[in-house]
């Protein structure tokens, strides 16, 4: 298991990414953009938002960080990004037991933004704030993810 400090930004995350890579000497990047996966027919996301970084990782001297732009429409459940809530945790945890054990404690007096479930990103994947307002993101196989995508897209 890993927690990692995951990082949202408005619309900027490919700049942050160049930045703190640079800044902290990354040993490896990987991002992947809302473009470079299916898209469910059924909530198309606009043009714009395709662009946007939905998942990346850099990392650095033993050490990781991920970010993500936070897409328009999960504002009205997670709020106006501002410094100090785009802060997240994000535990990859590949026993899924475990993860949903981590998951129901966290979330108790707390709000579950997604239940836990299979997502085109992650075999288990969940979103909530917890009593004290610090968001957490649960994610199975956040690394393969990255993987494949990247494979699939010739490293772009």
């Amino acid at each position: 298991m890993s927690a990692i400090a995951y990082l949202n930004f408005d619309g900027i995350a490919e700049q942050a990414i160049a930045f703190y890579a640079e800044a902290l000497h990354a040993t490896e990047v990987k991002k992947v953009k809302f473009k470079d996966f299916p898209q469910d027919p059924n909530y198309p996301l606009p043009e714009e938002e395709l662009e946007l970084i939905m998942e990346s990782s850099i990392a650095f001297a033993g050490g990781q960080l991920m970010m993500s732009d936070l897409l328009p429409s999960m504002k009205r459940t997670t709020g106006e990004l501002v410094p100090g809530n785009n802060v997240w945790i994000s535990l990859v945890i590949e026993d899924i037991q475990a993860l949903e054990k981590y998951f129901a404690r966290l979330s108790v007096g707390g709000h579950v933004i997604m239940p836990l479930s299979q997502t085109p990103w992650s075999s288990c994947f969940g979103l909530l704030a917890d009593k004290f307002g610090v968001c957490w993101k649960f994610n199975r196989d956040a690394d393969r993810f990255l993987d494949q995508v990247i494979a699939g897209n010739n490293g772009n």
